[in-house]
């Protein structure tokens, strides 16, 4: 019969004593143990500016939002534009807000191309299957969305729609934010991701002869709108009425209550393929742990089997 497991329980701090193993300090007490697995993931600390700490704004991480009607009525600025903050910004702007949407270094990618998802696309010409050595230190995950349908998210349709974009958020001072130059190198940088993937994908279906319909259609786009050729240089948050701050700024590791010589000096765990330098301890579910999609539903598993080996 198998002994009991501790279900629910939080580690508070874990450490490794001679001739003891590892051992995990929790509210329930002591838990010892020859190996541990850490796979609470990449998104513990959520990372978010204090430029705006002198002024009254409603400031939310996006990992608090919740809907449009969480924040006070008025115009709304996301800053941000990942995943997280092009789909919360489309939401607001649905939900019929003006919003002003803070755009830095992004990668744009289709959401379906040529009667293909985007991962069905990955999966198959074994992108997802890069090593962090091959992929370089470039970590910026795609900015696609799932939302009504999912589409290919493009800033400029945002426009169009009445949203104002905005270059990166440098520094704030009296609810007056200092907007930095290049919005429109930002965008251009983002449509040559899009172009040279869709070009990748061309190139695959030819030689393999895949029987998929051409799609004209994904390769048209807008010309740049007035925010991007004529840039605003900074934004008064009271005089534009601007009620709410979505910062949609990433996330950080916090492996603070790993009491054990693993971390490197930025807090980022030491491994190779999950498995540390330290017999028994190992770490699962980190992006780009072994290949980029260790951290993927249908990429975890891989990762799992490697560590259980």
């Amino acid at each position: 019969v198998a002994p009991p497991i501790r279900c629910g329980v939080e580690v508070m701090r874990l450490s490794r004593r001679e001739n003891a193993g590892f051992v995990a300090e929790t509210a329930a007490g002591t838990i010892t143990a020859n190996n541990v697995v850490v796979a609470t993931g990449p998104y513990q600390r959520a990372l978010m500016p204090d430029v705006l700490r002198d002024h009254k704004v409603f400031q939310v991480h996006a990992s608090r939002y919740q809907n449009p009607g969480q924040l006070l009525p008025g115009a709304v600025l996301v800053a941000g534009a990942g995943a997280s903050g092009a789909q919360i910004a489309e939401e607001l702007l649905r939900a019929g807000r003006r919003v002003y949407l803070s755009v830095g270094t992004h990668r744009r990618l289709p959401r379906r191309y040529r009667g293909r998802d985007l991962i069905w696309w990955l999966a198959e010409m074994r992108l997802d299957q890069i090593t962090p050595e091959q992929r370089g230190p470039a970590r910026l995950g795609p900015v696609i969305t799932g939302a009504y349908g999912g589409h290919t998210i493009d800033f400029r349709n945002f426009v169009t729609d009445g949203m104002v974009l905005l270059g990166r958020i440098e520094t704030a001072r009296d609810g007056v934010i200092e907007i930095a130059p290049g919005l429109a190198e930002c965008l251009a940088d983002g449509d040559l991701v899009y172009t040279t993937f869709l070009g990748i994908v061309d190139e695959y279906a030819k030689r393999r002869g895949l029987d998929l319909p051409d799609d004209p259609d994904a390769r048209i786009t807008l010309s740049d709108p007035a925010c991007v050729t004529a840039p605003l240089t900074r934004l008064d948050l009271d005089i534009e009425g601007v009620s709410a701050v979505v910062w949609a700024t990433g996330y950080g590791l916090d492996f603070g209550w790993i009491n054990i010589p693993v971390l490197d000096a930025r807090g980022e765990p030491l491994h190779r393929n999950g498995i540390s330098a330290v017999p028994g301890l190992n770490f699962l579910g980190l992006p780009s742990l072994s290949k980029m999609n260790s951290s993927f539903l249908s990429g975890v598993g891989d990762a799992a089997t490697v560590l259980a080996d």
